[in-house]
Protein backbone atom coordinates (compact mmCIF):
# COMPACT_ATOMS: atom_id res chain seq x y z
CA UNK A 1 0.00 0.00 0.00
CA UNK A 2 1.62 3.34 -1.32
CA UNK A 3 1.21 6.46 0.93
CA UNK A 4 2.22 9.99 0.34
CA UNK A 5 2.23 12.28 3.18
CA UNK A 6 2.84 15.95 2.61
CA UNK A 7 3.73 18.75 4.87
CA UNK A 8 5.17 22.40 5.05
CA UNK A 9 1.93 24.20 3.71
CA UNK A 10 0.75 27.40 5.53
CA UNK A 11 -0.10 31.04 5.30
CA UNK A 12 2.96 33.27 4.34
CA UNK A 13 3.16 36.94 2.84
CA UNK A 14 3.54 37.68 -0.76
CA UNK A 15 7.08 37.36 -1.36
CA UNK A 16 7.89 34.89 1.15
CA UNK A 17 9.15 31.28 0.60
CA UNK A 18 7.50 27.77 1.74
CA UNK A 19 9.17 24.45 1.12
CA UNK A 20 7.02 21.46 0.76
CA UNK A 21 7.83 17.87 1.00
CA UNK A 22 6.62 14.61 0.23
CA UNK A 23 7.01 10.93 1.90
CA UNK A 24 6.23 8.47 0.30
CA UNK A 25 6.14 4.62 1.91
CA UNK A 26 4.96 1.34 1.06
CA UNK A 27 7.23 1.89 -2.92
CA UNK A 28 10.20 1.77 -4.60
CA UNK A 29 10.42 4.92 -4.61
CA UNK A 30 13.46 5.67 -6.78
CA UNK A 31 11.92 4.07 -9.84
CA UNK A 32 8.78 6.46 -9.82
CA UNK A 33 8.25 10.09 -11.21
CA UNK A 34 7.04 12.70 -9.16
CA UNK A 35 5.28 15.52 -9.55
CA UNK A 36 3.54 18.79 -7.92
CA UNK A 37 0.40 20.12 -8.55
CA UNK A 38 -2.38 22.53 -7.57
CA UNK A 39 -5.62 23.19 -6.76
CA UNK A 40 -7.85 26.60 -6.12
CA UNK A 41 -10.91 26.87 -5.60
CA UNK A 42 -12.84 26.59 -8.32
CA UNK A 43 -10.31 26.14 -10.65
CA UNK A 44 -8.90 22.48 -11.94
CA UNK A 45 -5.66 21.03 -10.69
CA UNK A 46 -2.65 21.46 -12.57
CA UNK A 47 0.77 20.89 -13.32
CA UNK A 48 3.09 22.92 -11.10
CA UNK A 49 6.90 20.68 -11.17
CA UNK A 50 7.60 17.24 -11.99
CA UNK A 51 11.06 15.09 -11.80
CA UNK A 52 11.34 11.63 -13.12
CA UNK A 53 13.02 8.99 -11.94
CA UNK A 54 16.37 10.41 -13.54
CA UNK A 55 16.21 14.18 -12.25
CA UNK A 56 14.49 15.71 -15.17
CA UNK A 57 12.74 18.25 -14.15
CA UNK A 58 9.50 20.25 -15.62
CA UNK A 59 7.78 23.40 -14.59
CA UNK A 60 4.73 25.03 -15.27
CA UNK A 61 5.19 28.80 -16.78
CA UNK A 62 3.95 30.41 -14.13
CA UNK A 63 6.42 29.13 -11.49
CA UNK A 64 9.24 29.01 -13.56
CA UNK A 65 12.20 31.08 -11.89
CA UNK A 66 10.51 30.71 -8.29
CA UNK A 67 10.17 26.90 -7.77
CA UNK A 68 12.27 24.12 -7.60
CA UNK A 69 11.82 20.57 -7.37
CA UNK A 70 13.92 18.52 -5.99
CA UNK A 71 14.03 14.40 -4.86
CA UNK A 72 15.93 12.86 -2.32
CA UNK A 73 15.45 8.89 -3.29
CA UNK A 74 17.50 7.83 0.35
CA UNK A 75 14.66 9.43 2.12
CA UNK A 76 11.79 8.45 -0.43
CA UNK A 77 10.85 12.36 -0.59
CA UNK A 78 10.27 14.95 -2.68
CA UNK A 79 10.82 18.78 -2.26
CA UNK A 80 8.98 22.28 -4.00
CA UNK A 81 10.83 24.90 -2.84
CA UNK A 82 8.58 27.43 -3.12
CA UNK A 83 10.26 31.80 -3.20
CA UNK A 84 8.61 34.98 -4.46
CA UNK A 85 5.28 33.74 -3.94
CA UNK A 86 2.03 35.42 -4.69
CA UNK A 87 -1.34 35.44 -3.62
CA UNK A 88 -2.17 33.56 -7.20
CA UNK A 89 -0.22 30.57 -5.69
CA UNK A 90 -2.76 30.33 -2.78
CA UNK A 91 -4.21 26.52 -3.42
CA UNK A 92 -4.35 22.91 -1.73
CA UNK A 93 -0.80 21.30 -3.35
CA UNK A 94 -0.70 17.61 -3.74
CA UNK A 95 1.90 15.39 -4.84
CA UNK A 96 1.80 12.64 -7.04
CA UNK A 97 3.51 9.60 -7.78
CA UNK A 98 3.48 7.64 -11.20
CA UNK A 99 4.99 5.36 -13.07
CA UNK A 100 1.96 2.70 -14.54
CA UNK A 101 0.08 3.19 -11.20
CA UNK A 102 -0.76 6.69 -9.46
CA UNK A 103 -1.25 7.81 -5.94
CA UNK A 104 -1.80 11.21 -4.54
CA UNK A 105 -1.24 12.67 -1.30
CA UNK A 106 -3.61 14.37 0.71
CA UNK A 107 -2.73 17.89 -0.12
CA UNK A 108 -1.64 20.05 2.08
CA UNK A 109 -2.91 23.97 1.61
CA UNK A 110 -1.38 26.65 0.60
CA UNK A 111 -2.23 30.50 1.62
CA UNK A 112 -0.65 33.90 0.20
CA UNK A 113 -1.48 36.71 2.08
CA UNK A 114 -1.09 40.04 3.81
Amino acid sequence: QVQLVESGGGLVQPGGSLRLSCVASGSIFSVFHMGWYRQAPGKQRELVADITSTGSTTYADSVKGRFTISRDNAKNTVYLQMNSLKPDDTAVYYCKMYRGYVYWGQGTQVTVSS
